[in-house]
């Protein structure tokens, strides 16, 4: 599927594409720019968040914008419009883009015969690299005028049940009308939309009273009203929708003691990622208390090394090292699992991923053939991997390819966990706290510094022994890190 269409010598249109993966739709986070704006070819046009990563999308021609298709905050499907550009500015007078605005609605939901025809066939050029093939991007075919209202119904069920609003009243055959036959989207214009949104009004809700079943900026205030006695009679005419306008003020009420958040983006990712990976590979955690107190002195002699200058230093740093040497040790735990050739893959490279927290959520993204890094390297790529996961500018192909990954919940002052496998990964190592406690040192109760370490395995092909040999190692080399060149 192409990213751009012609729909005339002077128009031009560029729609959402895949950024990578076999990725199906995406939310538009912030528009770089409105209509009436001189855009350039490579230049910027908007930021979207996909279920891995936000990714600035560059607009691929010159001209002048002539509509935004779809406001900030919209989550739209691969394929659809989501930007017309004039790039012949002056050669005429425009048609008015809010003219088509409210028609323009269902078309998106949909490709357009003329666009259908114009599609190459095979694979073709996405924002990242080259797509899928041509089959597995199209989407299932939404017209048909016999189904098209039972379609219309069940969607507009699942999205109020997926908004936190209950499922609307059972379709009838007097509210057709307030949902639109074409993927069961309300229709309304952007500004409309906006106004819902900021009032927190699920549009599946709302009974249209405008030309078509479109929804008006009066149908969405008196969704939010509270009910009254009269409110049914004002807003709802026909004979079955009047249960559907006393639902939404009830939504209003609650909002003082409940915030319901929709699920979509990274939050929607690791939701999936975290139920695929619990239900399907069996866990099992062990754990083991260390003492690192010369590794602690370690990373400060490390600090003061002219050749680590630059870089970050940090107990991290030599614990991902000390786990890439447990790996070389025991080669057999970094493998994956495939279901469908019933087979274990085992991994000759290592693909180091760090659990990151981010405003947007967890992500992980992994240092590339980690297990080829030095030391200042590694520190170096664990830098850089952080730095940019804070700016929220982790790329898709950067959280790919993981072979295990560690999590580092001692930042948050937790002892240990439990932690869970990353989806296609056979082991993840849980970092907790470093603190100073009581221990046996060389007969003697001394002031150490202490941790616990916690490493899930999957039990189809990691055994118990495997393991155990792996956090042992681990273990082993950050209470005594010479091990780290006697081992390496």
């Amino acid at each position: 599927m192409t990213t751009m269409t012609e729909t005339s010598a002077r128009f031009r249109e560029f729609k959402m594409p895949d950024v990578g993966e076999g990725l199906t739709e995406a939310e538009i986070l912030k528009w770089f720019v409105q209509p009436g704006d001189t855009v350039t070819d490579g230049q910027v046009v908007c930021e979207v968040e996909t279920a891995k990563a936000a990714v600035e999308l560059p607009i691929p021609f010159d001209g002048v914008v002539h509509e935004l298709r779809f406001p900030e905050g919209t989550t739209v499907d691969v394929g659809q419009v989501i930007i017309a550009i004039d790039v012949a500015p002056g050669s005429g007078d425009a048609p008015a883009p809010a003219a088509a605005a409210p028609a323009q609605e269902p078309v998106d939901s949909s490709e357009t015969e003329a666009e259908a025809v114009a599609e190459p066939k095979g694979r073709t050029p996405v924002l990242v690299g080259y797509g899928v093939a041509e089959s597995s991007t199209k989407r299932r075919p939404r017209k048909g005028a016999a189904t098209a209202p039972e379609a219309a119904a069940v969607a507009a069920a699942v999205q109020a049940e997926l908004n936190g609003h209950g499922a609307p009243a059972a379709p009838t055959p007097a509210p057709a009308p307030a949902v639109p036959a074409q993927g069961g989207r309300p229709l309304a214009k952007p500004p409309v939309r906006k106004l819902a949104k900021d009032l927190g009004i699920d549009l599946a809700t709302v009974v249209p009273t405008g030309k078509d079943g479109i929804i008006t900026r009066e149908d969405v205030h008196a969704a939010a009203a509270p009910a009254a006695p009269e409110a049914p009679a004002a807003v709802a005419p026909p004979v079955a929708p009047a249960p559907a306008v006393a639902e939404a003020p009830a939504v209003v009420s609650d909002s003082a003691r409940e915030t319901r958040i929709p699920v979509k983006g990274v939050r929607k990712a690791i939701a999936q990622a975290m139920v695929g990976s619990a239900f399907t590979a069996p866990h099992v955690t062990e754990f083991v208390t260390v003492d690192v107190t010369r590794t602690m002195k370690l990373v400060a002699e490390l600090k003061e090394d002219k050749d680590m200058a630059g870089v970050r230093v940090n107990p991290l740093l030599i614990i991902a090292k000390a786990l890439l040497v447990a790996i070389k040790r025991n080669p057999e735990v970094n493998a994956a699992w495939d279901e469908a050739n019933q087979e274990i893959v085992q991994k000759h490279y290592v693909n180091l991923g760090i659990a990151a927290a981010t405003p947007r959520g967890l992500i992980v993204p992994n240092i590339k053939d980690a297990h080829d890094k030095t030391l200042p390297q590694l520190a170096e790529a664990l830098g850089e991997l952080v730095a940019t996961a804070r700016d929220g500018k982790t790329s898709p192909a950067a959280m790919a390819g993981g072979t295990v990954t560690i999590t580092n919940v001692g930042v948050f002052g937790v002892d240990t966990g439990t932690p869970i496998l990353n989806p296609g990964e056979s082991a993840i190592l849980a970092v907790g706290a470093i603190k100073l406690q009581p221990w046996v040192h060389k007969g003697k109760v001394k002031p150490r510094q202490v941790t616990t370490l916690a490493l899930s395995f999957d039990h189809r092909l990691v055994d118990g022994e495997l393991g155990s040999k792996v956090l042992a190692d681990v273990a082993a080399i950050l209470e005594q890190p010479k091990r780290l060149i006697t081992w390496a």
